[in-house]
C-alpha cells in the first residue's frame, strides 16, 4: 500500500476535493497544519512515499529531503515549486510535479478588495458602526487617484484594466517593461522612483526572486505621499518588514494591504496585527474553491501517472 501525506489542508477541504479513493491501494492521510521544525517535519513525513503539497506552505530544503528516504514522489500545485530544493530532490531519486498555474483573476480580485477595503475604510466603519457609532472619519474617492503597478504581467495588467473602470490613471514599471508595452494595457512607464513617488496606491505583483527579495525599503517608502498606500498580494519578502512597519506605525504612507508575510500562517501576536491602517487577509489569492479543486484533481491525476509509471507535468 503506498502513504500518501497531503499537507497543509489549512480549510479542512481536500478530501471533498478529489476522488483520493481513485488511487488505486492508497492510504492517505490529510494534515491541517504546517510545521515549521525541521526535526518535527521530518518526523512527520519520514513514513509516506508521496507528499502532495500546497505551493510554499511547507518548505522542503535539502536537509528535510535528504533524511526522507522513503520518499518518491512530490506533487505540489501549481508550475513553479519555490519551495523545493529541485537539487536535492534529484539527488535523492525524488520526482516532482506541478500543475496548472495559479487562479487566473483571483490574485487580482483580491488585491482589488484590499485597495478597497483601505481607501472606504471598510473595517474600521464595520467594527465602529457594531459599536454604534455612524460615519466615523471619512473615506476617499478612488477615481482620480493614481495607481502604481509593480510588475506589469498577468495580474498588473488584470490590475490596469479594472483601474481605468475606476477612473484611476495607472503608471507602471518593471524590469523589462518598455513605454510602448506600458501603453498597450492603457498604462503610463515610469522610473523605480517615480513609481513611488507618483502613486496613491502602489501594488506589488512580481514574483519573489533572488533579486526582487527586499526591492521595496525604507527609501522607498519614504518616496510614496503620506496618503498612499502599498497593497502586497505576492510575497512577503519583497517588502522589507521592518521598513513597512516603521512606515505604518509613524503613518509616512497611509496604510497597506497584505495578503503575504515573511512567515506564514503569520503568528498569533506579531506587531503587525496592531495595526489600525493595515488590512490583512491570509494570503487568499490564490486559494479559493475553485483553484483548490482545480489542483487536486490535478494532484490525483499526477499521482495515478505516476504509479502507473508514466508520469507528466514533471518538474525534475
Amino acid at each position: 500500500m503506498v502513504k500518501i501525506a497531503v499537507l497543509d489542508d489549512y480549510q479542512y477541504a481536500a478530501e471533498g476535493m478529489a476522488d483520493w479513493s481513485a488511487i488505486p491501494d492508497a492510504d492517505v492521510t490529510f494534515f491541517h497544519d504546517t510545521l515549521k521544525d525541521e526535526d518535527a517535519l521530518v518526523a512527520r513525513l519520514e513514513p509516506f512515499e508521496i507528499l502532495a503539497t500546497m505551493r510554499e506552505r511547507t518548505r522542503l530544503p535539502a536537509s528535510v529531503l535528504d533524511r526522507l528516504p522513503n520518499l518518491k514522489l512530490l506533487a505540489g500545485t501549481g508550475a513553479r515549486q519555490a519551495h523545493v530544493s529541485m537539487e536535492a530532490a534529484a539527488r535523492n531519486g525524488v520526482v516532482v510535479c506541478g500543475t496548472g498555474g495559479g487562479g487566473g483573476s483571483t490574485t487580482g480580485e483580491l488585491a482589488w478588495g484590499l485597495i478597497i477595503s483601505l481607501m472606504k475604510h471598510i473595517p474600521a466603519q464595520d467594527q465602529a458602526l457594531r459599536q454604534g457609532q455612524w460615519q466615523k472619519g471619512l473615506v476617499s474617492d478612488m477615481a482620480g487617484k493614481t495607481l502604481g503597478i509593480m510588475g506589469l504581467g498577468r495580474i498588473g495588467t488584470q490590475m490596469a484594466s479594472i483601474a481605468h473602470a475606476f477612473g484611476m490613471p495607472v503608471i507602471a514599471w518593471s524590469r523589462t517593461l518598455t513605454p510602448e508595452r506600458a501603453a498597450e494595457h492603457g498604462a503610463t512607464y515610469v522610473s523605480w522612483d517615480e513609481l513611488f513617488i507618483q502613486s496613491d496606491v502602489v501594488t506589488v505583483q512580481v514574483p519573489l526572486s533572488d533579486v526582487s527579495r527586499g526591492w521595496i525599503t525604507a527609501r522607498e517608502l519614504g518616496l510614496m505621499k503620506p496618503t498612499a498606500y502599498l497593497i502586497n498580494t505576492s510575497r512577503g519578502p519583497i517588502v522589507q518588514e521592518d521598513a513597512l512597519l516603521d512606515a505604518l506605525r509613524n503613518r509616512t504612507i497611509a496604510g497597506a494591504g497584505l495578503d503575504v508575510f515573511d512567515e506564514e500562517p503569520l503568528p498569533a501576536g506579531h506587531p503587525i496585527l496592531s495595526l489600525d491602517n493595515v488590512v490583512v487577509t491570509p494570503h487568499l489569492g490564490y486559494a479559493t474553491d475553485e483553484t483548490l479543486r482545480r489542483w487536486y484533481l490535478d494532484i490525483v491525476d499526477n499521482i495515478n501517472a505516476y504509479l502507473q509509471g508514466e508520469p507528466h507535468n514533471v518538474l525534475t
